[in-house]
This record gives structure tokens, sequence and C-alpha cells, in this order.
């Protein structure tokens, strides 16, 4: 499945969780599962993401590629800079605010352990415009695309129990190597390097829905 690695731990900031809401945004209401709170108490994980934890739009968010968003604590400074007021966790709509996991050397295919559930990095997140809803600036979606801090999905490989204090254990790191910032380099910034696609699409792990869209890419390339 991957290489062996040895045992790294991340403690979770926060484990957040929300139910959806609606809010007016451009003039019409809009619902949304974004705005989140940390919890103190165990939550269930299943394959789908937390019990309790929703989202409006099933479409985009969500599924089992989507189970559970992570963020890094890492990035907040320069948000709370961009946005000029101090930030609580679960700002970004992630479940599981951290730090130290940088796009930079997560993985896609890395295996954790959190709690008794095990994890899998399927694809980095890409922010859509109900980041802009929450913090009231149409270009933020943009601005954290652009500046490469996305942020992350998991997938459940085992479900299992998981409580704000666990941390996350590397148990694999995948062998193909291809970072959540190289991820994003080849469907945002080079779109145009087939290369770059056919390596991210060798890692078994990708998402379905970054497999289809950069396998119709790369046959426009190629055609």
């Amino acid at each position: 499945m991957g290489n062996a690695v040895t045992t790294q731990d991340y403690p979770l900031l926060a484990l957040n969780i929300g139910k959806v809401q609606a809010a007016m945004y451009k003039g019409k209401e809009a619902k949304s599962g974004i705005a989140k709170s940390s919890v103190e108490q165990a939550v269930q994980l299943t394959k789908l993401g937390f019990e309790g934890d929703e989202q409006a739009d099933l479409v985009h968010h969500g599924g089992p590629d989507k189970a559970i968003c992570v963020y890094s604590y890492d990035h907040y400074p320069h948000w709370e800079k961009v946005l000029g007021h101090r930030l609580d966790y679960g700002a970004f709509g992630e479940n599981f605010t951290v730090e130290r996991l940088s796009e930079r050397d997560v993985r896609v295919g890395d295996i954790y352990r959190i709690g008794s559930a095990t994890v899998q990095v399927s694809q980095p997140r890409q922010p859509c415009w109900k980041l802009a809803m929450r913090w009231g600036l149409d270009e933020l979606p943009l601005l954290v695309t652009n500046s490469g801090a996305t942020g992350f999905y998991f997938r459940v490989l085992e479900t299992g129990v998981v409580h704000a204090s666990d941390e996350l254990a590397l148990l694999q790191s995948h062998p193909h190597g291809i970072t959540v910032a190289e991820a994003n380099r080849v469907m945002h910034q080079d779109r145009d390097d087939a290369e770059g696609i056919r390596r991210l699409l060798a890692v078994d792990a990708l998402s379905e829905s970054w497999t289809t869209t950069l396998t119709k890419r790369l046959g426009r390339l190629s055609g």
C-alpha cells in the first residue's frame, strides 16, 4: 500500500463540526455548513464524515473522498491580516484544525491514525464561494487557492471514534510522493503540465473528482 514510516504525531488543535445554516449572499439566501464550532466530546466518524456535521451542497462538498476537511492553524495569522480580525478554530470550515501539517509536506495517499479511525489524504481542498460568504470577501477563495494554503481532505479507511484531544499519527507515506502543494500546482497554476498530470494520476489514492478532471484535461492536451 505504501512505504512504512517512523510514526509522527500531530495533535489536533480543534475538532469542528457544524449544521447547515442559511445566510444572505449577494441578495440571495444561501445555505451552507461552513460555519463550524469546536467540540470537546468524542464524535463518531463514518465513511461520510462526522456524525452531526452537515454540508448543504453534497455535489461539491462531503462524500467519501471529502469526509474530513483539514486546515493548518499556521496559515491563520496571514488570513487574520487579510481580513482584519481574529479567527477562531474552524474559520475555514475545516473539521480538523492542526499545526505543522503543511501542504508542502503532506502527500496525497498518506495514511494517518486518529482516535480509533484510519484516514487517507485524497486531494487538496478547493475553496469555493461559501468561504467568501462566510467572511464577506468575494476574492477570498481565489486568494486562498493562489496562496497554496488550501488545506486538504481525508477519506475514511476505517471508521471509529475521534476526540478533540487525539493526535494524527502518520502510519504510511505514499510512495509516489506527490504533495498537496504539487497537486495544487498541477491543478491550478501549471494547467498544461502534461507530465505533472500523469504523475498525479499515477497516485491511486487521488479522489475520483480530481482523477476525472485531470484525465479530461490530459486528453485535451494530448489531442
